[in-house]
């Protein structure tokens, strides 16, 4: 249990930030799925036209630091590949 005023505000913060980045992570799984449906579907014009609002959503999300750059580009990669 905190006992100082910025020990308390420091705890309140933590739980707020660590729901946004639950919110963020959500968003990012979903992307990542309806990506994959597209794919395993054999939607490939589908996927192709996703493709542009995919990269948006996984530069904003990497941005703010829930998935690291290195695994956003290897998302990004492993797409593209998928589409040609």
């Amino acid at each position: 249990m905190p006992n100082t005023k910025s020990a308390i505000r420091r705890t309140k913060k933590t739980k707020i930030q660590a729901t946004v980045n639950k919110i963020r992570k959500s968003k990012y799984k979903s992307t990542v799925k309806e990506m994959t449906a597209y794919i395993t579907a054999g939607k490939i014009k589908e996927a192709q036209a996703f493709l542009p609002k995919f990269n948006t959503k996984l530069m904003k999300i990497t941005k703010t630091g829930v998935i690291k750059k290195k695994n956003c580009f290897k998302k990004n990669f492993k797409n593209y590949k998928k589409n040609s």
